[in-house]
């Protein structure tokens, strides 16, 4: 949808220039995320710095002589630390010359403040679920909901909003399975082919997709048609004809849901009683018989 909006605006409709374009949209998620792994393992290793801080004042008080830097030695962090994958994509993405060390500094000294965080550290075992645990607190309960750390992420990543709750599912599905996690994976190749498929087919089935779309727009003025709508419905009927494993109530549902959330107030009602008069009308006329649009 993002690549087809930008293509409209450039009134581009080459397909090469698309798959460049959706790619650069894989590689902007890739780099959010490891930037936020990366400022995940920044924060919690700020127990260190903090430490060597406090202790080098010239007049240390016993407080800044003893903190508590458990959190910096988290066996679960260090082995983020190591993962091969992660470490190859750090070489890539280069996250460290992102401005951050204002923004860890200060965060870092709001989580120490927290009860989790004490309870934590009060604690002298390493056993896997806490060492877990308080990294899953730190960034599902402490940075995601914090309005500076959401400012900060918006101000580097314009992709921000529209990643942000893919982003939570990657993070957590890699303090889950660390080891296995491949960044450079993050869309699995069966997502990123059906991606490319899908745009391919916008672009090279764009008439076809139209003769069906044309006829319901009777009452509708096509000028005022919000661009994102009709991407929408050239997006529905292409899985419709061409895209055979699913459904076609799954994709009805599916662009009703984005239009909800990404064009008009309207548009969502809107683009349910089209896609659904296109998809009944193919039903009558026996015309639902799905092929891969390379085929076609």
């Amino acid at each position: 949808m993002q690549t087809l909006y930008s293509l409209e605006a450039q009134d581009n409709e080459k397909t090469g220039d698309a798959q460049k374009i959706l790619q650069k949209h894989f590689d902007q998620s890739r780099q959010l995320l490891m930037y936020l792994i990366y400022f995940l393992t920044e924060l919690a290793r700020y127990a260190e710095t903090d430490s060597l801080r406090r202790s080098s004042k010239h007049l240390p008080t016993e407080l800044d002589k003893n903190v508590n830097t458990k959190l910096a030695g988290n066996q679960l962090l260090w082995k983020m630390l190591e993962q091969e994958s992660y470490r190859k994509m750090l070489k890539i993405d280069k996250p460290e010359l992102i401005d951050h060390a204002d923004m860890v500094r200060k965060l870092y000294l709001e989580l120490r403040e927290t009860e989790v965080y004490k309870n934590y550290i009060s604690e002298n075992s390493r056993d896997k679920k806490p060492e877990k645990e308080i990294l899953e607190y730190i960034f599902n309960e402490f940075l995601l909901p914090n309005e500076a750390f959401q400012s900060h992420l918006e101000d580097i990543f314009p992709n921000w909003d529209d990643d942000a709750e893919m982003m939570q599912k990657l993070v957590t599905g890699y303090l889950n399975k660390t080891t296995s996690f491949n960044f450079e994976e993050i869309v699995s190749p069966d997502k990123a082919a059906f991606a490319r498929d899908l745009l391919a087919a916008v672009l090279e089935k764009k008439e076809v997709t139209m003769e069906l779309i044309r006829p319901k727009l009777k009452n509708w003025d096509a000028e005022r048609i919000a661009t994102l709508d009709m991407i929408f419905m050239q997006m529905g009927v292409c899985e419709f004809l061409f895209f055979e494993t699913i459904p076609p109530k799954v994709t009805i549902n599916e662009y009703i849901d984005l239009a909800k959330e990404y064009s008009t107030p309207l548009s969502g009602q809107f683009i349910n009683g089209i896609l659904d008069n296109i998809h009944k009308e193919l039903v009558a006329e026996n015309k639902m018989h799905k092929v891969n649009f390379k085929a076609s």
